[in-house]
């Protein structure tokens, strides 16, 4: 296979002591199927390692690749000839699962490794490795035109399966990345998907597929509706969890037994967590100073611009290492996002230039938020973003560290969108709000919240949780908050923005 057909059907074969591991797990869990069946079965390991398992089963393997096919029968070919094992060219995302799955008999075991790839990567490859477009996680508004719309084609597949067995005893065994499972299993809890138990097993990405992803055996005992959790194991040799991952309210938790002993702490804030500038431009718009009126883009192409639209920059790796004194800059070319950018042309007109002569790089921005908007607009911004105080801290790093940003040269900082942050009118309130958050409980609560291997572990619903009034009592620092915040926070809040970060309120 090609690598980029590789790529678009994310083709981490499953080497076959892997599926023997996997088998052998099973059969020490109790699972004693009659039938087999590989979704995408590839080129027959797992069937291999199942049949030698489970010597009473019949397996049959569906795959779309016909080279594949072509090799799983002849590796396959003892086990073909008994009658063991069916072999069928199916595309996995027109096949009715819903009649397959009804007109098989006895003890059922769905086992298999379906694709590691996004659909957003498959869609940037031209590929045609997807489901019928449809917004299936019910995503509305702004989610459904960004980034929170993209998914793992494997989490399209398992909710499928899910969909399709539902209510019928059946074993669902599947390697895929941690975050997949976890997400699956939350469509399940959340629309009685009818799951029984289940388990997530952490394995080697690196070690068997080379690819640097928290991965796992994910087991799911289906046909009734059990407690919303699941066990989650170091390894397949385990015996013992190390934790337990759950639904509560209707948001995930990554650790039960601190999330339940902190889950005093969660409520819905009283601030307003905001994202960082979103432009999808980085190349014209992050500069980096050169003196005077005189900017570097990342092209380097060096230019003369107006002050009026730079800002001081800070990124998530900034903000990871603590670091509040930018190094950067950006352009920011609207105050809020309906806002007209042709007045540049007059107010700044070498800043205009600029951007005119890289109209070509904004004209290619392919997210739909930019359609119908004013050119070179941004997202992400508002009279917050221009608040002297911030307290700000990276999405992308798994050890949350609230960092406290004063203006830098008298010029509000800015962040990328990266980034989550709190904007301030002053220093004092910012400050005791940035102990607050770094405070040993805070901490504590978000590792109960932050799922390990998660691209972006903080998101502005994760943060939202966070009860800022609970914390400061748990931390000891009630009295310093109560004596410099703003205003009375305990009228409830009723920003339509506010309303739509919370679409999966925790109750």
């Amino acid at each position: 296979m090609k690598t980029k057909q590789r790529i678009e059907f994310g083709d981490f074969q499953t080497p076959l002591p892997l599926a023997r591991e996997v088998c052998a797990k099973l059969k020490e869990l109790g699972v004693e199927p009659s039938v087999v069946v590989e979704p995408t079965s590839g080129v027959g390991n797992f069937l291999r390692a199942a049949a030698e398992a489970f010597p009473n089963a019949t397996l049959e393997g569906l795959e779309i690749n016909e080279e594949h096919l072509r090799t799983a029968s002849s590796e396959l070919k003892e086990f073909l000839d008994a009658g063991r094992i069916r072999l069928r060219l199916q595309d996995f995302f027109v096949f009715d699962w819903d009649t397959y799955l009804s007109n098989l008999q006895g003890q059922l075991l769905m086992l298999g490794n379906p694709p590691w790839v996004t659909n957003s990567t498959v869609s940037g490859l031209k590929g045609s490795n997807l489901p019928e477009k449809q917004n299936f996680l019910g995503l509305r508004g702004f989610a459904a035109k960004t980034g929170k719309s993209n998914f793992d084609i494997s989490e399209w597949m398992l909710i499928r399966l899910l969909q399709a067995l539902r209510g019928r005893p059946a074993t669902l065994a599947m390697l895929c990345k941690s975050m997949t499972a976890c997400k699956a299993l939350r469509y399940a809890w959340q629309n009685d998907g009818r799951v029984a138990s289940a388990s997530l097993y952490q394995i080697s990405a690196k070690e068997h597929f080379d690819a640097s992803v928290h991965a796992c055996l994910f087991v799911a005992q289906l046909g009734h509706m059990g407690p919303p959790e699941a066990a989650v194991y170091p390894n397949l040799r385990a015996d013992t969890p190390e934790r337990r991952i759950g639904l509560c309210g209707k948001d995930l938790v990554s650790n039960l037994t601190t999330y339940n002993r902190l889950r005093n702490l969660e409520g819905l804030s009283l601030y307003q967590w905001r994202s960082g500038l979103k432009h999808d431009c980085a190349a014209v718009m992050e500069l980096e100073p050169r003196g005077g009126d005189r900017y570097c883009n990342k092209q380097g192409q060096e230019a003369a611009l107006e002050a009026d639209y730079v800002y001081p920059l800070l990124k998530s790796t900034d903000l990871s290492k603590g670091r509040c004194v930018p190094s950067r800059s950006v352009l920011v070319t609207q105050r809020h996002t309906s806002e007209d950018t042709s007045p540049i042309a007059a107010s700044a007109p070498l800043t205009w230039s600029y951007l005119n002569s890289h109209q070509n790089a904004f004209q290619a921005r392919k997210s739909s938020i930019y359609s119908g908007r004013s050119p070179f607009a941004v997202f992400g911004i508002g009279e917050y973003a221009f608040e002297p105080w911030k307290v700000a801290v990276s999405a992308l790093h798994h050890q949350a560290r609230f960092v406290l940003v004063c203006p830098h040269q008298g010029r509000p900082v800015m962040f990328d969108d990266t980034c989550y942050y709190l904007a301030f009118a002053g220093w004092e309130e910012a400050d005791v709000v940035a102990d607050i958050l770094n405070s040993p409980p805070c901490r504590q609560f978000l590792n109960a919240l932050i799922f390990p291997g998660t691209k972006r572990p903080l998101t502005v619903e994760l943060l939202q949780r966070l009860n800022i009034n609970a914390i400061a009592e748990e931390a000891g620092l009630a009295a310093r908050w109560n004596a410099v915040r703003k205003k009375n926070y305990a009228a409830p809040l009723e920003a339509p923005q506010l309303q739509f970060i919370m679409e999966r309120p925790s109750r």
